[in-house]
């Protein structure tokens, strides 16, 4: 009996995962188990890690991609699972996910995935259960992608079909066919949402210009004049260090420089800004024009957040649904509304599995009451801007008619003379929908509305 315990300690190995995937997986599970944020997570391990830029690009990679393309893989691996998939230990599930996305969406050869998948689940969750996934994973490899995915050409419902071809939750593939009634557009509308999305960086005036930009190597942006694609890591970027540029998708840009061109007066409000985008760029064009800027968030840690790139503007620390009671009133005030983030996708990819239907109820309501704050806050002959992250009818158009309904004293400005003259099929009943598969933008939303004067 002592020889075979001697001879089992001899054969067994301490696993050695590679660190890119041992991090992968911290952070996946950071952000499915424990509703953290990839775009803020991602960021701050790369820093504080020694991997190489190689395998920074293998975490990026697998990180991002298993998050949007879980739901894929899950459809996957609840048909080889001998037990019900949603009832699987969670690390199991996490683990299988990232080996799935190796397999099925990544150039690794089949053995390599499945052995190197293994080690980390050694590590993090354990010999017996690091059998389990090694027996998953090998089963997915006995079938090509092709053969795994064949049978969806059968489903007849296009709902279904493409909520796995493309990885997301049916009621989002339902939400975008009400808007574009059309399957060809959903499909282009949903697989974009699967391409990561290259950083882009925006011009601050009075700190720097597009052409600053575009002397460091940044491409220009199709429609902003203040913005540039950038292929590089932008935390690295002098300019941003020194506050005087910051990253913010071209079409957050052109919600903020279609608000500013359609307002006026002497003073601005951003009823939410955090965490700071579109405030920096409307604090920086309304300090060009002699305009008072003011932003305000909710959230204390985000407001610090905005304080730092509003350099020395006014932030007030407020629920947005009372700032209507305060004596201050503005000229302009721009509602970024908090909304379901649908638009934006590519960038935050477990947005789609965290919203529901429920979330969406609690929101529109949101919605509304900040709507009726600001109201109250804008003075007569202000400029109101509504502005989502997101194309549902709900955060968008029915929004839009509730106000004209409810409040008699705006009417609606349309947008078409501000926005960008190379901007085509970018708008809805008078407001700027923009569109990812369309625009190459997150798909932003915003309507204009000057409140009566008398």
């Amino acid at each position: 009996m002592k020889f075979l315990v001697e001879a089992r300690r001899n054969t067994f190995k301490s696993p050695k995962p590679d660190a890119a995937r041992l991090l992968a997986l911290d952070l996946l599970t950071e952000v499915n188990r424990n509703e953290g944020y990839s775009n803020l997570l991602l960021p701050q391990a790369l820093t504080a890690s020694k991997l190489d830029d190689r395998d920074r690009s293998l975490v990026t990679e697998l990180l991002y991609g298993t998050i949007r393309m879980q739901g894929k893989h899950d459809w996957v691996l609840a048909q080889i699972s001998d037990r019900p998939w949603s009832e699987v230990d969670p690390g199991i599930v996490d683990i299988c996910r990232l080996g799935v996305h190796q397999i099925h969406e990544m150039r690794i050869p089949d053995h390599a995935a499945v052995a190197a998948t293994v080690e980390v689940a050694r590590k993090r969750i354990g010999e017996s259960k690091a059998s389990f996934v090694n027996a998953l994973l090998r089963s997915v490899t006995r079938k090509s992608i092709e053969d795994w995915f064949s049978p969806l050409e059968a489903i007849t419902d296009p709902v279904e079909r493409l909520a796995i071809k493309y990885s997301h939750p049916e009621w989002i593939v339902s939400a975008y066919y009400d808007l574009l009634k059309n399957w060809d557009e959903v499909e282009s509308a949903l697989k974009i949402n699967n391409e990561a999305a290259t950083p882009t960086l925006v011009s601050w005036p009075g700190f720097s210009t597009q052409q600053d930009l575009i002397e460091i190597g940044g491409e220009p942006t199709d429609f902003s004049p203040y913005g540039v694609h950038w292929k590089g890591n932008p935390g690295a970027l002098d300019l941003i260090k020194a506050r005087k540029i910051g990253v913010q998708d071209e079409g957050s840009q052109l919600v903020a420089e279609v608000f500013a061109k359609a307002a006026d007066g002497s003073s601005w409000l951003d009823l939410c800004a955090g965490p700071g985008g579109k405030a920096a760029l409307l604090s920086s064009i309304a300090r060009q024009r002699g305009i008072k800027f003011t932003a305000n968030e909710i959230s204390t840690a985000r407001a610090e957040l905005v304080g730092q790139v509003v350099h020395g503007d006014r932030v007030l620390v407020l629920d947005g649904r009372t700032i209507g009671s305060l004596p201050e009133k503005f000229d302009a005030i721009l509602i970024d509304a908090p909304c379901t983030g649908l638009g934006a996708l590519r960038r935050r990819p477990e947005v789609r599995w965290r919203r529901t239907l429920q979330d969406l109820r609690a929101l529109t309501q949101l919605q509304r009451e900040l709507v009726d704050s600001a109201i109250e806050a804008l003075n007569p002959g202000g400029v109101l801007g509504y502005a989502t992250c997101s194309p549902h009818l709900a955060e968008t158009s029915i929004q839009i008619a509730d106000i004209k309904k409810k409040h008699s004293e705006l009417q609606q400005v349309f947008v078409d003379e501000y926005l960008p003259a190379s901007l085509h099929n970018a708008t809805r009943d008078g407001a700027m929908s923009l569109w990812t598969h369309k625009h190459g933008t997150d798909a932003m939303y915003l309507a204009l509305f000057r409140k009566d004067i008398g």
